[in-house]
């Protein structure tokens, strides 16, 4: 479990590819480099991205790309779904699972670099440097912030690194994430890598995917839900963990849901005292797993404290992890938990 101070910082940063199963464009395990699908790179450059005040111009297909940690698997999971997994020469993001099958193991066989990683978890400027990357990514602004020891993005410029913050990532603050921040993530790097054309279909399928969910619950009561992440401490109280604003919001809405503490912060995450928590009426409870090899036993575990939530009354609960996130399987997410919200319109 990573320590409470990193954790804390790399998760209010951090904040989906689909399956077949799903009528989605994205393989169960997203492909990788040696797809012919993937290996027909368009030649579209040079390609410039303005990305939080710095241009980038890329003339050519990256092929040594460093994936920062910033508690997200949303960067490796995009370039997986791109099918350039093979340009990766270090890659920090993992969760151990997936809502997509084979993702998790997919991610587990990339190269990690074989660095010595700082106390927030991630890659110090001087083994950053020695990776000799043309690509590095990070999730927020944080990872190329040179007081924490990273290499900042005009050091990589100097020694011919091209450098990327995922969308709301500018400034650090997650709490306007939507899901077309994750499809602007694919696009994005879809152009880095001449897969513009893979991008808008994985785009093209979530979007239908979402639009087919959505249209199934609406008019429906919106149940109050409860989003909060496993077994994770991030602030003083009994519920530090608990999401208030952010992607989280906008997946809920899509599945016919509301948050239930949506008011408690003016932030991403709000830290909850057991007695606010215990007096708010709870309909349905999402468990995020960071990390967790049983998110659902903590759901149970929740139920079972509060007796009194309509949640608990009804047993609706559903575990998630990668979905819930930035990345490309957001409608993964708004399936699931709008069938456990309205099982009746499914």
């Amino acid at each position: 479990m990573p320590k409470k101070r990193p954790a804390a910082i790399a998760l209010a940063g951090a904040l989906c590819l689909v399956t077949a199963a799903c009528g989605s464009s994205a393989d169960t395990a997203d492909g990788d480099g040696g797809e012919a699908v993937a290996g027909a790179a368009n030649s579209g450059y040079p390609v410039t991205l303005e990305n939080c005040g710095v241009s980038e111009t890329f003339t050519e297909e990256p092929g040594r790309v460093v994936v920062m940690n910033g508690a997200s698997v949303a960067e490796v999971s995009t370039l997986l779904a791109l099918g350039v997994g093979d340009r990766i020469v270090a890659n920090q993001q993992t969760y151990g699972m997936s809502e997509v099958a084979g993702r998790a193991d997919a991610i587990e066989k990339l190269p990690t670099g074989d660095v010595e990683l700082n106390d927030a978890y991630d890659i110090p400027r001087e083994a950053m440097i020695g990776l000799r990357p043309d690509l590095v990514l990070s999730t927020t602004s944080y990872g190329f912030d040179e007081k924490n020891g990273f290499a900042t993005r005009e050091q990589l410029k100097q020694v011919g690194a091209h450098t990327y913050v995922s969308p709301q990532g500018c400034d650090q603050d997650t709490s306007k994430m939507t899901i077309a921040d994750s499809h602007n993530l694919l696009r994005d790097l879809g152009k880095v890598f001449g897969r513009s054309a893979r991008a808008e279909k994985i785009v093209a399928a979530s979007e239908k995917h979402i639009d087919e969910v959505s249209a199934k619950v609406e008019g429906e009561k919106r149940p109050e839900v409860m989003v909060l992440f496993s077994r994770m401490a991030m602030g003083g109280n009994d519920f530090s963990s608990v999401v208030a604003k952010g992607i989280c919001n906008d997946i809920l809405a899509e599945a016919g849901g509301s948050n239930a503490f949506e008011n408690a912060s003016a932030t991403s995450f709000a830290d909850l005292s057991k007695e606010k928590v215990a007096a708010t009426d709870v309909d349905a409870l999402v468990v995020i797993g960071y990390n967790d090899p049983d998110p659902a036993a903590y759901a149970e575990k929740l139920l079972k404290e509060f007796p009194q939530w309509p949640a608990a009354k009804n047993n609706k609960y559903v575990a998630l992890s990668d979905s819930m996130y930035l990345g490309p399987s957001n409608d993964l997410a708004v399936e699931k938990i709008a069938k456990v919200l309205h099982p009746d319109r499914f």
